[in-house]
Parts: structure tokens; sequence; C-alpha cells
């Protein structure tokens, strides 16, 4: 049994985790005796954690598998050998609308928001997964996070910068009622004016309670807002810290971060 700190969490793991994937529990409690699931990911040669509230990173080149564990996490791959457990449970091969419907939605990298739809028809199509009842409340908070898109609501989303799209991209997860969402390269092709207001929401969300997992080519915007942080290279993890030491760590400034 290891103890050790995520985020503003004392915590108690204990892990069985084997090194062809398995992963069998990883539980943590809070100082008041509270107990909490880690989402354990096994993807390949290597296993990471997301704890409860956490924004945690993924850095690495192009190739490294970043995008490939979203996708693997969310259903859109099935992994040949390891598992994927989310609240305790395996979703290894489950259906990707289950999981979404399960509480983990994705935000794919180019953002892939239907063109001739309107901002609001976006949405909509965020929460096929929920009762009609959740559809109105969970679009005001959308709207209060993007007031853009309420400006815009009837707005053809192939009309939109690719700021106002991302934020449509995000928003339309944010519908599904999602606790955990999962942001592929959220800053591509953006002026940096830009990627500075998608980090801000991302830290907006975050204060909200939401738990995310961020995919970021934009290694110094990704540290800067992560709790914790894992480096991928050829499909492995070489490092893992919180945010703030592998923003000073030597080898991740040479690699990732310009010197």
């Amino acid at each position: 049994m290891v103890s050790e700190k995520l985020s503003n969490l004392e915590v108690m793991t204990k892990a069985n985790v084997y090194w062809d994937g398995k992963v069998t529990s990883r539980t943590f409690f809070t100082a008041d005796g509270e107990k909490h699931t880690l989402g354990i990911i096994t993807a390949g040669t290597y296993t990471f954690g997301v704890g409860d509230r956490e924004i945690v990173t993924l850095i690495g080149a192009n190739g490294a598998g970043k995008s490939t564990t979203l996708k693997t996490v969310s259903g859109l791959l099935h992994p040949k050998t390891g598992d994927v457990l989310y609240k305790g449970k395996s979703i290894k091969g489950v259906r990707a609308h289950k999981i979404v419907e399960a509480g983990l939605a994705q935000v794919p990298e180019g953002r892939h928001v239907f063109l001739h739809m309107t901002v609001e028809e976006n949405l909509d199509m965020g929460a096929y997964t929920q009762p009609n009842s959740t559809i109105a409340p969970n679009k005001e908070k959308v709207f209060e996070l993007f007031p853009r898109l309420k400006e815009r609501r009837k707005q053809l989303a192939g009309t939109m910068s690719g700021g106002e799209q991302q934020m449509l991209a995000m928003g339309r997860a944010l519908m599904s009622n999602a606790s955990m969402l999962m942001l592929d390269e959220p800053s591509m092709g953006l002026s940096p004016l830009l990627v500075q207001e998608i980090f801000d929401i991302i830290r907006n969300i975050h204060k909200e309670g939401m738990t995310i997992l961020l995919v970021e080519q934009n290694a110094q915007m990704a540290l800067s807002v992560a709790d914790r942080a894992y480096v991928l290279e050829t499909g492995r993890v070489v490092m893992e810290g919180t945010g703030a030491e592998l923003l000073t760590n030597e080898r991740v400034r040479s690699a990732y971060l310009g010197g």
C-alpha cells in the first residue's frame, strides 16, 4: 500500500499493476475517509490514472500515442491487451455511446462540428444520450461558459472561426452531462490570443468540478494548467510528475518547451 498525494487530496493507493497492462483495482481515500476510485487507463506497456477533479495532461511528440489513448478510452479503438477502468468498472469493449452515457465525453482533434447545422443544433446533438428534461438547463450552463455561442446560436457552424468552433465542440461535449472531459489538441490551428482564451475556459470548466484529461502539443500551456502530467514516447510513459515539476524539468524543457 502506497501513500501519495494527488492534487489537494491525501490518498491511499492500493494497486495491483502488472506490466502486461492488467489492473485489478486502484482506490484512494480522502482525509475524511470518503472513498474514490481512480480511472485507470492502460494502453500497451504503460499505466496511468486520472483522479477525481484533476486535470491530467499527456504530452509528447507526434506519434507518441496520445490521441490513440483518448480514442481507446472513449471506445473508438479497442485495445488488444490491457484494460480501461472507469469508476472501478472495466469499459474495455464497451460501445462508444455507452461510454458517453457513463459520463466520459471526448472533444476530438480537429473539432469535427457539424458544419451545416446551427450552433444550437450542434449542442442538441451532444445531448442525444440525455433525457429531454436535461437539455435546456445544460444548454444554459454551456451558454454561461461560452457567451459567444449564445450570441450565435442560430449561426451555421461552418461559418464560424476556428476558435468559435473549438468552443462549440467543447460545449457539445458538455451537453452529454459528462463528469470527465477528454480534450484532444484543443489549441490546434488557433492564434496565440485564442489559445489563451481556450485555456482560460478549460480552467473555468475545471473550477466547476470537471475532471479533465488533456492531450496537447502546446506543452507549455498544458503543463501550466495540469495537476499532473505524463510524458509519452512511442507508446511508453517515460516521465511523470506534477505540471509544475515538469515545467522546470531540464529534459522536458529541452524536448518540448524549446530549451
